[in-house]
């Protein structure tokens, strides 16, 4: 949803280059790449799609297929923890910011959220400001890094899609990879209830649709 939903504000806000999808051996990459060369074609846009395997051989991370189950629950509990893939935005960042440089891009837009900034340690700003700074300091062309839905909900980014006039049926979210969307692992979760909160109707289906688990008290969305 994220993804899809930058790369149509990107097309709204500038003229986009290109799209980039890394392949590095995530569960969901083959149901999630299709629909990514699919939004990419739509706007006219060229997309590639850059193989990183040796994430999946080297790196420990339940949402590899390398690693374990996909846990269940709320997107913002501790058992979340296991789908980190270890410094992965700044690996994807870095070679984005070679190929954006390459082709004459002048920035790069990442749909880091709001909502992730519980679990995962490269898509909180301070990251984010650091890897900007990089990128900038490290190109000719002092590339940018666009990070507009860095404050934002889950809920806030289905409204604004819709606004936008994404269709989210063609998106992929859950971690598991499966024919149909689990709706219980933590990005399901968190996919039901950003529909939810933006008032919308989920155009998803589900293989279980129980209710939603509740938020982990006391999850301040450590810096």
């Amino acid at each position: 949803m994220d993804s899809v939903a930058a790369l149509h504000w990107a097309r709204r806000e500038h003229d986009v280059a290109a799209a980039v999808s890394f392949d590095y051996g995530a569960k969901h990459n083959d149901r999630e790449i299709p629909f990514a060369v699919e939004h990419a074609a739509l706007i006219g846009a060229r997309h590639e799609i850059v193989k990183l395997d040796f994430v999946n051989r080297l790196f420990d991370s339940a949402l590899l297929q390398s690693g374990g189950e996909i846990p269940e629950g709320h997107y913002e509990a501790e058992n979340m923890r296991q789908t980190v893939v270890p410094f992965r935005n700044a690996i994807m960042l870095s070679v984005a910011c070679g190929f954006a440089e390459s082709i004459g891009a002048a920035g790069l837009v990442i749909a880091a959220h709001g909502g992730d900034h519980a679990i995962y340690p490269d898509c909180r700003e301070d990251f984010m400001r650091a890897m900007g700074d990089a990128m900038r300091l490290g190109t000719y062309a002092g590339v940018k890094l666009l990070r507009p839905f860095i404050a934002m909900t889950k809920g806030g980014i289905a409204a604004e899609g819709a606004r936008l006039g994404v269709d989210f049926s063609r998106t992929w979210s859950c971690y598991k990879g499966g024919a149909v969307h689990c709706g219980k692992c933590g990005t399901c979760v968190e996919r039901r209830e950003a529909f939810a909160l933006a008032g919308l109707v989920d155009p998803t289906v589900y293989a279980a649709n129980d209710a939603l688990p509740e938020r982990p008290m006391g999850n301040a969305n450590p810096r």
